[in-house]
């Protein structure tokens, strides 16, 4: 009996770091087969419901994994020629004048949710998607697709899809926080510009190249390619006095993507409706920051 009064001790030190080190190995396990980035239980701190499902795909160079014979060889491609290059050069008063031109241009640039039916010429979309064809990619692979949506009837199945996405987005995936920073704006999941705005523009990046062979090239950079060239498009729509708004439907790219009957590589990156604002349009009464804010001179 005294023997066991002394032992009892011992065996509940022992039982106690039994317990513990299941415990231990079992949240270990947990851990290591949860997908990265993945928290159980994760708080509202540490929930990011922003990353699009579509759009977790690395932009960098990343194992292509499969079989390497899919892949095109570097060597495989011809070598290029280098040619002169020689752009105007303006003098310093001309280049001080067209600096502030643009920059006044730009400045009047708005997102805009209230956009007219009236037609614009299709000559004028072409262009500027030429012009956003223009922007630099990693290794000059030019990673897009430019989807142009004027149909009534697909322009209809695209609003159908993303109102039904965002509504969920708006009531779930986006959060509290979230859905009160764009209250002021007044913002919400109609989207009645998909079906009044003359042109859709769907932006799509490649995440690889397919070529005519069935063989895949690599493309770097694609979405930061990609992006660059959205901003040009921007640029180039309120250049010939357009008007649109930066849409980034969040989970519908899989379902769109379907509908416009794009292959799998191409995952959607930006939705933009385009045309003349609507005579009774508004926008919020924002304010850009100054110079000082937004640039270090060292």
């Amino acid at each position: 009996m005294a023997l066991l009064s002394v032992l009892t001790p011992v065996l509940a030190l022992v039982l106690c770091l039994v317990i513990g080190f299941l415990l231990l190995r079992s949240k270990n396990t947990e851990t290591t087969s949860r997908a990265p980035g993945q928290t159980k239980g994760a708080s509202k701190t540490d929930f990011r419901p922003w990353v699009d499902q579509d759009l977790q795909d690395d932009t960098e160079i990343t194992a292509r994994g499969g079989d390497e014979d899919e892949w095109v060889d570097g060597n495989e491609e011809e070598d290029l020629a280098h040619v002169p290059y020689s752009p105007p050069r303006y003098p310093e008063e001309t280049m001080l004048q067209r600096s502030k031109e643009f920059y006044t241009l730009m400045n009047q640039r708005r997102s805009v949710r209230f956009i007219s039916p009236e037609p614009v010429p299709r000559g004028v979309i072409d262009n500027i998607v030429l012009t956003a064809g223009t922007a630099p990619s990693g290794a000059h692979t030019e990673p897009w697709t430019f989807v142009v949506v004027s149909e009534p009837e697909t322009k209809h199945q695209i609003r159908l899809i993303v109102e039904k996405e965002e509504e969920v987005n708006y009531r779930q995936r986006m959060g509290d926080k979230w859905v009160s920073d764009l209250a002021r704006l007044r913002t919400n999941w109609i989207k009645e510009y998909l079906d009044v705005a003359p042109y859709l523009i769907l932006i799509f990046k490649q995440t690889c190249g397919i070529l005519p062979n069935g063989k895949k090239k690599t493309h770097y950079y694609n979405e930061i390619s990609v992006s660059i060239s959205c901003g040009m498009l921007l640029a180039a729509l309120q250049n010939a006095g357009l008007v649109t708004v930066t849409t980034t439907p969040l989970n519908c790219g899989p379902q769109l993507r379907l509908l416009l009957k794009r292959p799998v590589n191409e995952k959607l990156l930006m939705l933009l409706p385009v045309g003349y604002p609507a005579a009774d349009a508004t926008v919020p009464d924002l304010k850009r920051k100054h110079l000082d804010d937004i640039m270090v001179h060292i």
